[in-house]
């Protein structure tokens, strides 16, 4: 059994109430096994975000459904989606503005923690300076607010936050495209060896298929909301089936593998 389960997704906005309706997601179905990373690549607007949120509930779908571990995630109590936010994190593209400038990087990990009751002050802290050097951040730093950190550091201190419930799953939002192209190779690196560690799902959202190439097992092409096509990595890059998928390919620069 796939750990997520997305089957006829579908949501739409109106912008005001004299706007049209506008389809985000329109009946999006995949699956993502626990290990693995399941990228979701298409343009800007092609309801990429749209699905990750749709994925954790932070906005609710018009039709369709999410299971994890075969439990239904639309049906759940409010108490029992408090309980499953520690199974499922996100890591969002701009760490600048993830994190509260006016709280320091140890109280901005250690948040998750104290929302969901977990551990003591000491055992907190404990876990916080773990998770901080795992991701490469030195203790020192805890008292450090975010402007006193480069990007990539923040982001580091992004995914450290995203640890802390022992979750099973990320949605990875866009999480390196606002880095440099070296700090996203460290990044990556990072990503991939906290999966081999923890077994973690990611759904890697983005629109450069040079990371997916680098990064992603499996892949799910959207265009304005709708699948073009899906399959793993490898296969569907070396013989794309749909002219979308070529021309978004052929846009595609160089990545070293990892």
């Amino acid at each position: 059994m796939a750990l997520l389960e997305v089957r006829d997704l579908t949501k739409t906005f109106r912008a005001g109430r004299r706007a049209p309706v506008r389809t985000a997601v329109d009946d999006v179905s995949f699956d993502l096994e626990a290990g693995r990373t399941l990228a979701l690549v298409g343009e800007s607007g092609a309801g990429k975000s749209t699905i990750g949120r749709l994925v954790l509930r932070l906005v609710e779908p018009d039709a369709g459904s999410v299971r994890m571990g075969g439990e239904d995630l639309l049906a759940l109590s409010p108490q029992a989606l408090r309980a499953f936010r520690t199974r499922a994190q996100m890591v969002f593209q701009d760490p600048f503005s993830a994190l509260d400038p006016r709280t320091t990087i140890g109280t901005s990990v250690a948040e998750p923690l104290i929302v969901h009751g977990i551990g003591d002050r000491a055992e907190r802290r404990d876990r916080v300076v773990d998770l901080l050097e795992r991701v490469g951040i030195g203790s020192h730093l805890l008292g450090r607010f975010p402007a006193q950190l480069s990007g990539g550091q923040l982001q580091r201190v992004s995914i450290a936050r995203a640890l802390t419930t022992d979750p099973e799953l990320i949605v990875c939002d866009e999480a390196v495209s606002a880095l440099d192209v070296s700090i996203q190779a460290q990044v990556l690196e990072l990503l991939a060896d906290l999966q081999a560690e923890r077994g973690l799902a990611y759904l890697f959202i983005t629109h450069d298929l040079a990371v997916v190439e680098a990064f992603a097992h499996d892949v799910v092409v959207l265009r304005a909301g709708a699948v073009v096509e899906r399959g793993p990595v490898g296969e569907l890059f070396a013989n794309p089936a749909e002219d979308y998928t070529r021309e978004l390919l052929d846009a595609v620069p160089y990545l070293p593998a990892l």
